[in-house]
C-alpha cells in the first residue's frame, strides 16, 4: 500500500512538472500570427519561428534520457525545469527575428523532458500497468493547451515581458518543488548502453517511425493550427488559441486511454485503429482545403486529436515493454524521432502554402505517412503473440 501511494504521488509530480516543462516549449506557437505581422513574415518563416523549440527539444531526448538512466528523474526534472527558466525569461525581451530564434531554440531544453519522465514513472509500476501510468504522465502535454489560451490573453492585457517572466517563474518553482518531494523509483532502468539498443535494429526504429508520426503529428498541429485557423477563418490570437487548446485537451486525454486500452489489447492492435483514423482526417483536411468551413475543419481536427493521443500512448506502452533494462535509452531515440515529426511538417506546411496558395498537399503528406504507419503496426499486430506489448 505505502509502495502504490509513493507511486501515485511521484506520477503526479512527474506529470505537473512536465505540463510545466511544456508550458515553456509552447510559448511561440499561439503568438505566430502576431509575430508573422509584427515582423511582415513569409509563412515559411513564421512556422519556423514555432517549430525552432521542438529541434533542441528532440535532439535532446537522447543523452537526456540516458542521463536519466544513470542519474535519476529527481536529478533531471529540475535541472531540465530550471535550465529552461532562462531563456523563457529572454523570451519576453528578445527583438527582432534573430533573437526570437535563438531563444526558441534554447528553449527547446524544455522539450527533453518527456525522457526523463517515462523512466521516472516506468520504474515505480509493474508490466502491466505502465501503459497506463505512461499515459497518465503523458498528460503533461496539457501544458501546450495551458500556453495555447494562456500566452494571447497575458499578452495582450500585460505584455510579452510579463508572460516571459511568469513563465521562468513556474519553471524554477516547479523545479524547487520536484527537488524537495520526488523519490526515485526502486526499479530504476539500468544505465544505458546506446550499442545494444541501437543494434535492436527494426523493433527500436519501428517505434521511432510511429512515435514520428502520432506525437509528431500532435506537436506540428498544436504549433501549426493557431496559425491555420487564423489564416482560414480570420480569427483572432486569442480565439484561435483557445480553439487549439482544445485539440490539445482533447489529445491529452486520449493519451492515458491509449496506455490502458494497449494494456488489454495490444499496442499492436491500438496503432492500427489509430493511423487509419488519422489517414481519414487527414484526407478530410486535404480535400475542404480549397474552401474550409468552421464545422467540417473542427470535426477533422477534433477526431484527428483523438487518434493522436491514442497513439502517443500505445506506442509508449511498447517502449518499456521492449526495452525493459534501457527504457531511458530508448525512449531518448523514439522520443527524439517524435520530436523532429513535429518540425518539419509546419515547415513543409508554410513552404507548400507560400508556393501554392493552399495546405492541402500538406495534409495529403500525412495521408501517406499514416498508410504506411497502418501498415508497420498491422504487421505488428500479426506477430505479436501476446496483448502485453508488440513482438520483438
Amino acid at each position: 500500500m505505502a509502495a502504490a501511494r509513493a507511486g501515485t504521488k511521484n506520477l503526479v509530480l512527474a506529470t505537473v512538472a512536465f505540463a510545466v516543462a511544456f508550458v515553456g516549449w509552447s510559448l511561440f506557437a499561439p503568438l505566430a500570427k502576431g509575430f508573422q505581422d509584427d515582423l511582415d513574415l513569409t509563412d515559411t518563416r513564421t512556422l519556423a519561428l514555432t517549430a525552432v523549440p521542438v529541434v533542441l527539444g528532440s535532439l535532446l531526448r537522447i543523452p537526456v534520457g540516458a542521463l536519466t538512466d544513470r542519474l535519476g528523474g529527481r536529478i533531471m526534472f529540475p535541472v531540465v525545469l530550471a535550465f529552461s527558466a532562462l531563456p523563457a525569461a529572454a523570451f519576453g525581451f528578445a527583438d527582432g527575428y534573430a533573437a526570437l530564434i535563438v531563444v526558441g531554440f534554447f528553449l527547446g531544453v524544455a522539450g527533453s523532458s518527456f525522457a526523463v519522465g517515462v523512466p521516472f514513472v516506468a520504474g515505480w509500476y509493474p508490466k502491466e500497468r505502465q501503459g497506463f501510468a505512461l499515459g497518465i504522465y503523458g498528460m503533461g502535454n496539457i501544458g501546450t493547451a495551458i500556453a495555447a489560451f494562456s500566452a494571447p490573453a497575458i499578452v495582450s492585457v500585460f505584455g510579452r515581458e510579463t508572460l516571459g517572466l511568469a513563465a521562468a517563474a513556474l519553471l524554477l518553482a516547479t523545479a524547487l518543488v520536484f527537488y524537495r518531494l520526488a523519490e526515485n523509483p526502486p526499479r530504476p532502468s539500468a544505465p544505458a548502453r546506446y550499442g545494444e539498443v541501437l543494434r535492436a535494429g527494426w523493433k527500436l526504429w519501428r517505434l521511432a517511425l510511429l512515435y514520428f508520426v502520432t506525437f509528431g503529428g500532435f506537436v506540428a498541429m498544436a504549433v501549426f493550427l493557431p496559425k491555420l485557423l487564423s489564416d482560414w477563418f480570420d480569427l483572432t490570437l486569442t480565439d484561435a488559441g483557445l480553439r487549439a487548446a482544445g485539440f490539445t485537451v482533447l489529445a491529452t486525454l486520449a493519451r492515458p486511454v491509449g496506455g490502458a486500452l494497449s494494456d488489454r489489447y495490444g499496442a499492436a492492435t491500438v496503432l492500427v485503429m489509430v493511423f487509419v483514423g488519422v489517414a481519414l482526417d487527414a484526407a478530410w483536411l486535404a480535400a475542404v482545403a480549397g474552401n474550409p468551413t468552421i464545422v467540417p475543419v473542427t470535426i477533422a481536427c477534433l477526431t484527428l486529436a483523438c487518434f493522436l493521443g491514442l497513439g502517443n500512448g500505445a506506442v509508449f506502452k511498447a517502449v518499456p515493454h521492449d526495452f525493459p533494462d534501457s527504457t531511458g535509452a530508448a525512449t531518448g531515440i523514439v522520443g527524439a524521432a517524435g520530436g523532429l515529426g513535429g518540425f518539419f511538417p509546419p515547415l513543409v506546411m508554410g513552404i507548400v502554402n507560400d508556393q501554392l496558395d493552399s495546405y492541402a498537399l500538406g495534409f495529403l503528406g500525412l495521408v501517406v505517412f499514416s498508410a504506411a504507419c497502418a501498415a508497420v503496426a498491422f504487421t505488428m499486430r500479426r506477430a505479436s503473440p501476446a496483448p502485453g506489448g508488440v513482438a520483438a
